[in-house]
């Protein structure tokens, strides 16, 4: 069984900073794991997702300021958060899957199978 555990999150003044952890288990060969998130009432939204090779996308919100990384022996994907804004507070979401494929941009929900609990990010201003 496929489990996706975040930690990381918390509360933080505008301008600050937070690191995202995701740790997975359960599987041996995901494709392509990413951040995704949910403020109340809005939809959920791609963040940022990195292929196996380390090849990168992110929403252009959060370009030059928010930083996904990984480290395929632990089996754990890291989103570095800098220059927090306000509009950033919302649900985070980790996500992977395992099929092969190109994908660009923006993440989309439909590119991942499988889902973490949420860790809650909150920026006041």
């Amino acid at each position: 069984e496929v489990q996706l555990v975040e930690s990381g999150g918390g509360s933080v003044q505008a301008g600050g900073s937070l690191r995202l952890s995701c740790a997975a288990s359960g599987y041996t060969a995901r494709t392509y794991m990413g951040w995704f998130r949910q403020a109340p009432g809005k939809e959920r939204e791609g963040v940022a997702a990195i292929e196996r090779d380390g090849t990168t996308n992110y929403a252009d919100s959060v370009k030059g300021r928010f930083t996904i990384s990984q480290d395929n022996a632990r089996n754990t994907v890291y989103l570095q958060m800098n220059s927090l804004k306000p509009e950033d507070t919302g649900i985070y979401y980790c996500a992977a899957d395992f099929r092969a494929g190109l994908r660009t941009g923006k993440p989309r929900t439909s590119e991942f199978g499988y889902w973490g609990q949420g860790t809650q990010v909150t920026v006041s201003s």
